[in-house]
């Protein structure tokens, strides 16, 4: 099962995939049935990597200095404050 194993790929590797995949499918030169299987792969490859990226942002925690000592503040809302 390919989902399995993806699933115990490291993002590095998922993403080394991933444009693999991507510079096949733009080359145009793949059958059809691979193409849409290359896809289908690529799309999981794609899921995979935005679900570790979430989890690593939700680890991810800023120390702000405030009244009461140290608040932890998660990395997103960071992000919002600076406008981007």
């Amino acid at each position: 099962m390919k989902a399995a194993k993806n699933e115990e790929i490291s993002f590095e590797q998922a993403m080394e995939r991933l444009e693999s995949i991507v510079a096949k499918l733009e080359n145009g030169d793949v059958p059809l049935e691979a193409a849409i299987e290359l896809f289908q792969e690529g799309m999981k490859l794609s899921q995979l990597c935005g679900g570790k990226l979430e989890q690593v942002e939700s680890k991810i925690e800023l120390l702000m200095e405030s009244e009461q000592g140290f608040q932890k503040k998660s990395f997103a809302h960071s992000n919002d404050d600076k406008g981007e």
